[in-house]
């Protein structure tokens, strides 16, 4: 009979000092994230981790730095700060099979209060999806569409620079890319939220075929005053994927956040 025994410990380590819907999956596509900015700067560290053992031995550990600020620039608006970077792997009866790293910088500045232009640089490394480095340098403008005490709405539309360079012998691909970024979020109740996250890009010079899609959902929930319990879950599908690899890629998070 299959012994199967799944240990979840999500890190006491993790050191929030706000809560961040923290997934490794934030941070392509120029932007698909929130900019949750605020006006002191603020840090985070977070750090999830699963063991299984029994006929087969797997380990994933997941961890992620943050630092957010907020200062006053064009008419007095604010001008957000968002860079976060974050390392995500998996080893299987001893030998690592996933093993991806991250780093992103976000910056937003508000022209009226719901219209707000940024610039954004993303950074990806991972072997095993054949990516020695993928790279966007992008830049366009957004709109919080609503946002209330129950509900908010935000789309951002704007243009990248992407580079990708490739373990294998596959050559280095150079495009520029139309990205939009669409954000719902929904405060189900004082402890808790849920959101979704839906990023596209399509490359200018082949539109129909070279094209990615990313969704995210996600649940964060206050278990205390200084803990947060984050759930997120990612479908990634990539039109024109390097060559040898599937199209789509999927991943399920949990963390807990320690906050002060």
């Amino acid at each position: 009979m299959k012994k199967l025994v799944l240990l979840l410990l999500l890190s006491s380590t993790l050191m929030a000092v706000e809560m961040i819907e923290v997934s490794d999956v934030e941070a392509t596509y120029s932007n698909n994230k929130s900019n949750d900015a605020s006006k002191e700067t603020k840090q985070s560290i977070n750090i999830g981790f699963a063991n299984t053992t029994g006929n087969s031995d797997t380990l994933n550990l997941n961890g992620k730095y943050s630092l957010s600020s907020t200062i006053d620039s064009y008419n007095s608006k604010p001008l957000k700060m968002l860079f976060d970077t974050s390392v995500f792997m998996t080893k299987n009866n001893g030998v690592t099979d996933n093993e991806e790293y991250l780093a992103n910088l976000d910056l937003e500045q508000y022209l009226t209060d719901s219209w707000l232009i940024y610039l954004s640089i993303d950074w990806l490394k991972n072997k095993f999806t054949n990516y020695d480095n993928k790279i966007a340098l992008g830049g366009g403008f957004g709109k919080e569409i609503f946002a209330n005490d129950k509900h908010s709405l935000k789309l951002k539309v704007g243009f990248a620079y992407n580079t990708e360079e490739f373990s294998n012998a596959q050559a280095t691909n150079e495009f520029s890319s139309l990205n939009e970024y669409l954000e719902y979020e929904n405060k189900i109740s004082d402890t808790s939220k849920f959101y979704i996250k839906l990023g596209a890009m399509q490359s200018i010079d082949d539109f129909s075929n070279d094209y990615e899609l990313l969704t995210v959902i996600g649940l964060t929930v206050i278990v205390s005053e200084k803990l947060s319990l984050t759930i997120e879950e990612e479908i990634r599908y990539d039109g024109l994927p390097p060559v040898g690899f599937d199209n789509t890629d999927t991943k399920t998070i949990v963390r807990l956040g320690y906050n002060f």
